[in-house]
């Protein structure tokens, strides 16, 4: 469980290195390294979406991609038809939230066990990709915004300052609002998570028959938390199609389901720094594999995964915390011992 936002010097830390990322690195760091990172940063927004809601929440989704999905057409479609990023961007939230809102309205209020909960949530995932694979033809376009089915929406416009439609932003400047973006979800999410309402959350993850007992509405907090996390993936579709400037139908694929499951199993469940480091680590991962010549570098990096998750089964940063406390307990133990043998003593009264 996370520690008070305000007492974890923890917190303080990653902001630091967050706003040291933002300013100084796209003074020090290669336009191609910029690019790669600003991938990272995308995807890391997507897994905190399934980090809060699972960590933090107890639900278990198998289908955020639905909502990172939607957030991508939702950016795509607003954008090209408005010729301005800044309202696309907040649709983008508050499209997927509010669906989110009402898919966990019919989920928590119908009672649905976690089995059948991670069931729905994945054939809905499946039914927007299929439905956006059936979009090819001329007829389906929303206003300007042709949705062309399998092969997607090209041309979506990058991000431009707010107000100023022709003024878009370059490759560093869309890192800069990026991370911008991820650091603002992680401090709200931590402060979120310290909060009374996030604090009832937890107690509902650890035991709902015993928050409801004390006269907490399980269901509402539920909807509450898994609408945010919708909202929040939806974000991180619009990130990505702008930061592509493209978006098919594979924003709803079952893969980006699968991949961030796996970044929040490796870098910790109940963590929002283990989705982030789960993220760097194996997209770097994935990278570097690519570009070797290996017979099948998706089968590497699957091994590499599984062996990952079972040889770490709490997840990077929950282990690591735990090798460290360990370690900070024994060299106490061994400083006080070393002060409470006195000089003299090891020899006897003899």
């Amino acid at each position: 469980m996370e520690k008070s936002a305000i007492r974890d010097p923890g917190f303080y830390l990653m902001i630091a290195i967050g706003l040291a990322a933002l300013f100084i690195g796209p003074l020090v760091v290669d336009m191609f390294t910029i690019m790669q990172v600003t991938q990272y940063v995308v995807l890391s927004v997507f897994a905190l979406s399934l980090g809060y809601i699972w960590g933090f929440g107890g639900i278990l989704s198998f289908g955020q991609a639905a909502f990172f999905g939607l957030g991508a057409y939702t950016f795509a479609v607003a954008s090209i038809n408005i010729g301005e990023t800044t309202i696309p961007l907040i649709l983008s939230f508050l499209l997927p939230a509010a669906f989110g809102a009402a898919l966990g309205y019919f989920m928590f209020y119908g009672k649905l066990s976690d089995v059948y909960l991670g069931v729905v949530t994945m054939v809905v995932t499946l039914i927007f990709w299929k439905l956006a694979n059936h979009t090819a033809g001329p007829e389906y376009v929303i206003g300007k915004a042709r949705l062309g089915g399998f092969n997607g929406i090209p041309s979506i416009p990058t991000l431009n300052i707010p107000g100023e439609p022709d003024a878009w932003l370059d490759p560093a400047q869309l890192f800069q609002v990026f991370m911008a973006i991820l650091i603002a979800v992680y401090v709200g999410l931590r402060l979120l998570i310290a909060s009374d309402f996030g604090r009832v959350s937890i107690g509902i993850r650890e035991n709902e028959t015993r928050a409801s007992l004390l006269g907490y509405d399980v269901r509402k907090h539920k909807v509450i938390v898994f609408s945010i996390g919708s909202g929040i993936a939806g974000l991180a579709g619009a990130m990505w199609a702008t930061y592509q400037s493209f978006i098919d139908p594979n924003a709803f694929g079952m893969e980006m389901s699968a991949k961030a499951l796996v970044w929040v199993m490796a870098g910790g469940v109940g963590t929002l720094v283990g989705p982030i480091l789960g993220v760097i680590l194996l997209q770097w991962l994935t990278l570097k594999l690519g570009m070797m010549e290996l017979l099948n570098s998706f089968v590497v990096l699957g091994a590499i995964m599984m062996a990952l998750v079972l040889a770490l089964p709490k997840g990077m940063v929950p282990t690591l915390r735990g090798w460290a406390l360990t370690g900070w307990t024994l060299a106490r133990r061994g400083r006080g011992a070393a002060r409470a043998k006195k000089p003299g003593e090891e020899g006897g009264a003899g």
